[in-house]
């Protein structure tokens, strides 16, 4: 794109991924999809050598998630996050475990990245909602090149149909994708993690307290969906072992947030950017009705 060209925008308001990326049921899915990204030996050795999610995890899942919204929900600051993220990956290079140089904004790198956000959803709503028909499986997947040219990926770099994304991922899976340390560290129940450091002093002081209480089970359950919600072909690239009773576990997490999220109050059910969004679209539409 060049400097002459308008800038991209956001998926439109209403559609599929503007109803789905504020949900609080997709910090469900995030783990899978860093995941399968670091898979890449090249993104993996990217976050290993360059990425501080072992020093700072609270904070960088903070900033990650906040930018995942403003591509969404961030109206003209979309285009000025994705100049912003293109900007801090200019100095990431390095060699990657297969001898190979590697550079963050390589075409194929960086759209990999972003490609893994559809397989994710598009598995995980399985569980978490109703299963897309194959009309809204085609608007997701539009809406996500839509993001993409956000974040200064080339309609050239990225395949432009559901019919082409298949046989590109698979490829994918079968040349690249494999497991590393990144990646076992991601889903390893036994590394230390730092307690909290957001919030209220007293949350954060309580959960400091309890942590040692509480890290167990949380990296059990942080490893669980991140399996279980990693389409199941990449699972079997990554050589991740997922079994039948664990499914059977899955499904019955998927059952009860469909039940429990729909009932929640809007301040809990949608995440801040998708909450201030969906606040202004109705003051707009009601100052509408006001004029007519």
């Amino acid at each position: 794109m060049s400097r002459h060209d308008p800038a991209p925008v956001p998926p439109p308001p209403g559609g599929v991924l503007w109803s789905l990326a504020g949900d609080v049921r997709m910090l469900l899915t995030l783990p899978a999809a860093l995941t399968m990204q670091v898979a890449h030996p090249a993104v993996g050795a990217g976050v290993d050598e360059h990425s501080v999610f072992r020093t700072d995890p609270w904070g960088r899942g903070e900033r990650s998630l906040r930018s995942l919204q403003l591509w969404v929900y961030g109206g003209a600051e979309a285009a000025e996050e994705g100049r912003r993220l293109r900007e801090l990956h200019k100095t990431i290079q390095g060699t990657d475990a297969t001898g190979r140089r590697y550079h963050a904004l390589t075409p194929a790198y960086y759209a990999w990245v972003h490609a893994t956000g559809y397989p994710v959803y598009a598995h995980a709503q399985q569980y978490l909602g109703r299963p897309f028909t194959d009309a809204q499986h085609r608007k997701l997947y539009a809406e996500w090149l839509q993001v993409g040219r956000i974040l200064g990926i080339h309609d050239r770099d990225m395949p432009q149909s559901i019919e082409e994304f298949w046989p590109y991922y698979r490829k994918v899976l079968a040349d690249e994708i494999c497991s590393n340390g990144v990646v076992e560290e991601l889903v390893a129940t036994d590394r230390p993690v730092p307690a909290p450091d957001r919030g209220p002093l007293l949350l954060r002081t309580l959960l400091r307290a309890l942590w040692p209480l509480l890290l167990p089970p949380l990296a059990r359950f942080r490893r669980f969906v991140t399996i279980g919600f990693m389409p199941p072909d990449a699972r079997e690239a990554i050589g991740l072992d997922w079994t039948d009773e664990q499914e059977r576990k899955l499904r019955r997490l998927g059952r009860l947030v469909r039940v429990v999220v729909p009932l929640l109050p809007e301040r809990l059910r949608y995440l801040p950017l998708a909450r201030r969004a969906r606040a202004e679209r109705r003051h707009a539409a009601r100052a509408r009705e006001r004029s007519q």
